[in-house]
């Protein structure tokens, strides 16, 4: 059962208590809430950021694109007018400069243009340069305070003129290499223009005189074979991309359809070493970092629109984020405007956002986890408080009720139900120890129907038992709510209240109103409980295999509810077992009841003499116990015995002379010296009746030889005469009545030394075994002693009759040599009494097999003292005793008490066949004796005396001829 409780226990897991978990769970609801608020928000922000940044690039885009047409525009207009000048129909270098101003003003209307110049078809140039810089000079070795410088080819002739701001000539160079370096009409400009009526916008290169970017805007003038052209820097695009830039890191590029960059946000990204052709401008996928080379291979160019959306890619072990616009270029190929954005810095406000909405969460979280713990602990209470209310329940712990209560509806109902739970087990266990406890039968039956009716809370209850090997139901106890027992006549018959419960259910539960009630006879029952109707819940009893042992009716004013009737059910599993097992124990204690009863009668059966002993010496022994207990003061006023202990004293009582059953009856009733299984005086008269015949027959034999007639009859009548006289000697030995004094010994053994002529074989007729031990027989005839102890009267004493001095019982008897001896002069010769040192020893020996036939029986607890009690009747207060030589106080009370009674009742009885029975007075008297001898205990004798235990007994067992007066102060 154990086990059952407690099965064992799984491998450990790791445990932690409610609030904790519940603090958890909020912990990590929170923070999944504040963590995906902050992925969300970061998300969106994310989104927010590449669609603003698309509309900005969108913006850069037409930016750009509106920068480029201002700078082209004027250019157009400017490339128009010097068309029609005529400076284009020129032939010389002088006339050529007569149109200085115009381009001149020309370059102050656009200051994007850094050269106006034309192409003419013999191979001349004339250009107008801008000097803007510093650096500028220094390319072309200008001198100081130059502002302008003309190119010019003219009649294979090449000069580089440096003017000032007024257009006064500060140098002039000639240059003879210059016109076999560079021919106009071979330039991109020149061919596209000849081949147009309308300006043409060349690709972005660089240009030749700066060896910077830019592109051409170029015209065919009137003429047919001159090209005006204007050179326009992109440098401005270089900064416009830089003022566009969406973050600090972020990188913007303009190329081309072959990738060749057109403008940078990085500066000095052209090569110092360009000598000035045309494809000699970098190609985005050259740029330093690699997020533009990325930018442009992985990410598909979009046409413009309301919508440029940004791709995320990686390069150089960053991420990024970017774009590629194309760009339309009125006039001109088209442009793409690329733009790469790093994460870290395009992302820059989502991911604060998203920190500050962690770090936020993390504040609540952190603020809120004291509230949520001590939040926890409240709700998680009541299932603490349940948890140890299940820990009690356990232990078997039901002395406080479940008073937990919670706002959780659930952990509510759960209180509600340990609660009923545990007032019901309780109930069950309740009853089940009183059931436990209570030993006797016959107070089981309404202490059961009481405690049910008690805790089910009916008006009353009937117990019915079914008879025994029959179907008949009896009522055995009726009681009512207060605990009072009900006339049994009041219940309503068995076979009425057996129909209450259909078969094969577990209980029946119905309403009986007065008509219902009267046809089943309740009407009584009814009016004793002053009720016109009553509900009842029937529930049978059933045995082990399911058999009906009886039937518990119980009466409600209403009718019961379902786990009442359900309490039941389970309650009558438990009552029937009860039931059931202790009338098994009641039936095996009458059982046992009935042996020792049977074997205590047995042996007073077995001797004629000893009748009623058995009987005698258990209500001898509880009167004296019982004295002790009703005594106040003295040595016994503390002393009392419970039921268990009256058992252990009856059992005892019954059970004192059990050994009996091993001592033979012919020693236990032996009257005379002779007597064994019949008393051999008959064989030693029947011997004297034949020396009287042979003396006749000796004297008839004289006479007939002629012998004096009187005289041998005279000698006949001598011999009867003595012979009679010493016959009559030998049966009074043989009676045992006086004390054989060493004469009459001498005179016996006189008597026995007559001799007898034996002629027939005494070996003849007996068994084989008696043949042996009498060994090879004499020659007969044989003259053999009158009164002799022969061989085969003396009786060996086997191994298993001799007590060992270290045996476990502690007996310490003196064990005769031999087992009997039954040799007539020995016999005849016994000083005092009939009985033989080695049959006293038979007879003492009664009380050693008792010892040790009990001690063989397995007895409960309660009865392990009836060996003791049962043989120490024999034991005396000074150690003289037998079989174990105790003293007082090695003896338990009960065992001197039985010792007194044993002693009484021999001395009183009358039917003993070797004395007569003494009158009380006497037997007190010699009980005085022993008791100064310290042979009884003198505080049990004073009891038996005062208390009036030898009177009570002399009333109930003594003929009134032996019950005389005891002066009982004069023997105390």
């Amino acid at each position: 059962m154990a086990s059952d409780l407690k099965p064992p226990a799984p491998a450990r897991r790791f445990r932690l208590p409610l609030h904790i978990h519940i603090s958890t769970l909020f912990f990590l609801l929170v923070l999944i809430a504040g963590g995906s608020i902050a992925w969300v928000s970061y998300v969106r922000s994310a989104e927010m950021l590449e669609r603003a940044a698309g509309d900005l690039l969108i913006r850069i885009s037409r930016q750009t694109v509106a920068e480029i047409e201002s700078l082209m525009q004027p250019v157009n207009a400017s490339v128009r007018l010097l068309a029609l000048q005529p400076v284009a129909r020129a032939t010389t270098l002088a006339d050529r400069r007569s149109g200085l101003p115009a381009f001149r003003e020309a370059l102050r209307a656009a200051e994007s243009v850094s050269a106006y110049y034309i192409g003419y078809g013999d191979g001349d140039f004339f250009m107008l340069l801008r000097l803007l810089s510093d650096a500028d000079r220094r390319q072309l070795a200008a001198p100081p305070g130059a502002a302008y410088v003309i190119q010019s080819i003219a009649g294979g002739e090449g000069h580089f003129i440096f003017l000032d701001e007024g257009l006064a000539e500060l140098r002039n160079d000639p240059r003879p290499d210059y016109p076999g370096s560079y021919d106009p009409r071979r330039r991109s400009w020149y061919i596209q223009a000849l081949g147009s009526a309308e300006p043409i916008q060349t690709a972005p290169y660089l240009f030749a005189s700066t060896r910077k970017p830019g592109v051409t805007v170029a015209r065919l003038a009137d003429t047919g074979r001159a090209v005006v052209g204007a050179d326009i820097r992109l440098a401005t695009l270089d900064e416009t991309l830089r003022r566009q830039r969406i973050t600090p890191g972020s990188q913007l590029v303009l190329f081309d359809d072959d990738l060749r960059v057109v403008a940078y946000t990085e500066p000095d990204w052209l090569a110092a070493a360009i000598n000035g052709t045309e494809t000699e401008r970098p190609k985005v996928t050259s740029l330093s970092g690699g997020a533009l080379a990325a930018l442009v291979q992985r990410v598909p160019r979009a046409e413009g629109g309301d919508d440029l959306p940004l791709t995320a890619f990686s390069a150089g072990g960053r991420d990024w984020h970017g774009a590629v616009a194309r760009l339309p270029v009125r006039g001109g190929r088209p442009l793409y405007l690329g733009v790469a954005i790093p994460d870290e810095e395009f992302l820059t406000d989502a991911r604060a956002i998203r920190d500050r909405s962690i770090i936020a969460t993390l504040l609540v979280i952190f603020l809120a986890l004291p509230f949520t713990y001590l939040a926890a602990r409240l709700v998680s209470r009541p299932i603490r408080e349940l948890a140890d209310e299940t820990a009690a329940i356990r232990r078997f712990d039901f002395s406080s009720p479940v008073a937990t209560r919670s706002v959780v509806r659930e952990v509510d109902d759960l209180a509600t139900d340990l609660a009923a739970m545990k007032r019901a087990v309780r109930r069950f266990l309740d009853i089940a120890s009183v059931m436990a406890e209570e030993s006797d039968f016959d107070r089981l039956l309404p202490r059961l129907v009481d405690e049910t009716v008690g805790v089910v809370g009916a008006r009353a209850g009937v117990l019915y038992l079914a008879r025994d090997d029959s179907e008949v139901l009896d009522p055995a106890a009726l009681r009512d709510a207060s605990g009072t027992s009900l006339a049994l006549e009041l219940a309503p018959p068995g076979a009425d209240m057996a129909g209450l419960v259909s078969a094969g259910e577990r209980s029946g539960v119905g309403d009986l109103n007065a008509g219902q009630g009267a046809r089943r006879h309740c009407a009584p029952l009814f009016g004793a409980l002053e009720a016109s109707h009553m509900a009842y819940l029937a529930v049978p009893l059933l045995d082990r295999k399911h058999a009906r042992l009886g039937l518990l009716v119980l009466w409600f004013d209403e009718a019961p509810a379902a786990d009442l009737v359900h309490f039941v059910e389970a309650l009558s599993g438990s009552a029937a077992v009860s039931v059931e097992t202790r009338a098994l124990i009641r039936a095996q204690k009458q059982l046992f009841e009935a042996f020792i009863q049977l074997l205590a009668g047995a042996i007073d059966a077995k001797s004629p003499y000893t009748g009623g002993h058995c009987a005698r010496v258990p209500e001898l022994t509880k009167m004296l116990a019982q004295a002790a207990c009703d005594a106040t003061h003295g040595p016994f006023r503390d002393f009392s015995l419970g039921a268990e202990d009256w058992e252990a004293v009856h059992v005892a009582a019954w059970l004192h002379d059990c050994g009996k059953v091993t001592t033979p009856e012919y020693i236990v009733d032996k009257a005379t010296k002779l007597e064994t299984i019949h008393d051999r005086i008959h064989e030693i008269r029947l011997r004297f009746e034949l020396l009287k015949r042979d003396a006749e027959i000796a004297c008839w034999q004289a006479i007939a030889g002629g012998a004096d007639r009187a005289t041998e009859e005279a000698r006949r009548v001598a011999i009867w005469a003595t012979l009679d006289e010493e016959f009559a000697f030998v049966a009074s030995c043989n009676v045992g009545s006086e004390e054989m004094a060493p004469a009459r010994i001498e005179r016996l053994q006189q008597i026995a030394a007559r001799r007898w002529l034996r002629t027939l074989d005494d070996r003849l007729g007996v068994s084989p075994e008696e043949r042996r031990r009498m060994g090879p027989g004499p020659a007969l005839p044989v003259a053999e002693p009158l009164i002799a102890d022969k061989p085969e009267h003396r009786f060996a004493r086997g191994a298993e009759d001799v007590i060992p001095a270290d045996n476990p019982w502690g007996f310490r008897l003196k064990v005769p040599e031999l087992l009997y001896n039954r040799g007539e002069l020995l016999n005849l010769s016994i000083s005092r009494g009939t009985l033989t040192e080695e049959d006293r020893f038979k007879i003492n020996e009664h009380i050693v097999q008792t010892i040790r036939m009990l001690a063989e029986l397995p007895f409960p607890r309660h009865l392990k003292a009836v060996p003791e009690i049962a043989g120490g009747h024999h034991e005396k207060m000074d150690g003289t005793g037998y079989p174990r030589g105790l003293t007082r106080g090695q003896m338990s009370p009960v065992a001197r008490m039985m010792a007194i009674a044993d002693i009484f009742e021999a001395l009183t009885a009358i039917d003993r066949p070797y004395k007569t029975g003494k009158k009380l007075s006497e037997a007190v008297a010699i009980m005085a004796r022993m008791r100064d001898e310290g042979h009884i205990d003198p505080d049990i004798f004073a009891l038996f005396l005062r208390a009036g235990v030898y009177r009570d007994y002399a009333e109930r067992f003594m003929q009134r001829a032996y019950v005389d007066e005891v002066d009982v102060e004069k023997v105390l």
